[in-house]
């Protein structure tokens, strides 16, 4: 198969080759997958670029996620057939050195999800670390029914999916932004308000949102970034789930 990899840490200019690798058989409870997209993380990119684990294998293809169309599978695998379309994730993680950044890729059958035919390969390859790390973040302590959650960075990626998450289980939810291109973004996913950080009276325009209450829960993307306004805005007993 043909697959990029990297034999030494640094710049992805310098150190990423491209070139033919076997693509391996699958074995018990594995499934191989024929991959039609990559998703590219920002840990991704730390690993190779920052040596975030340090160079864990003699050679490495990068990528967590991905999504493609199962081609094989190994003994004992159930609920996954050939020629299904799927969704993945941790291709590439501590402990495990070929991701996705290849045609082809074999892994833990429990790493594979049936993909809906409404949703395209690329849209697949994005849904495991940001969709995952903002289900996380929205339910790790219960159900929001009802609460009032904000979503710092309700645009980028896990914020995206967390406005979703949260809107979608019944939350009223304020995702802050920083430009109004950004904010039809967080509105489309479901944001009943939106609020552009960069306003001096942000914290002011959230609290008059809440009845003066402040928020139920802060899903946070950067938490040095914001505590002025996180702190402000949080009401007593709240969380703040930072990713």
């Amino acid at each position: 198969m043909k697959a990029v990899w990297y034999e030494e840490l640094g710049p992805a200019r310098d150190v990423l080759e491209y070139g033919e690798m076997d693509s391996g058989d699958p074995g018990p409870g594995e499934v191989r997958v024929k991959l039609h997209a990559s998703g590219v993380n920002p840990a991704d990119v730390k690993r190779r670029g920052l040596g975030t684990y340090g160079m864990e294998h003699p050679r490495i293809i990068p990528n967590s996620d991905g999504a493609g169309v199962i081609d094989a599978l190994g003994d004992g695998v159930t609920g996954l057939a050939e020629g299904q379309r799927v969704w993945l994730f941790n291709g590439q993680r501590q402990g495990r050195a070929l991701g996705t950044a290849a045609e082809y890729i074999t892994l833990d059958a429990w790493l594979v999800a049936p993909l809906p035919e409404a949703l395209d390969f690329d849209a697949g390859a994005c849904l495991g670390i940001p969709c995952m790390t903002a289900h996380r973040n929205v339910f790790c302590d219960g159900p929001v029914t009802g609460q009032t959650i904000l979503v710092t960075g309700g645009a980028g990626a896990v914020g995206h999916y967390a406005v979703q998450w949260a809107s979608w289980s019944g939350a009223n939810v304020i995702a802050t932004v920083s430009s109004d291109e950004k904010a039809e973004h967080a509105r489309a996913a479901g944001a009943a308000h939106v609020v552009n950080y960069r306003d001096a009276d942000a914290a002011e325009l959230i609290l008059e949102l809440t009845g003066g209450v402040g928020v139920d829960r802060i899903v946070e993307v950067d938490l040095a970034a914001n505590i002025g306004l996180s702190g402000r805005v949080i009401r007593p007993g709240g969380t703040i789930a930072i990713y």
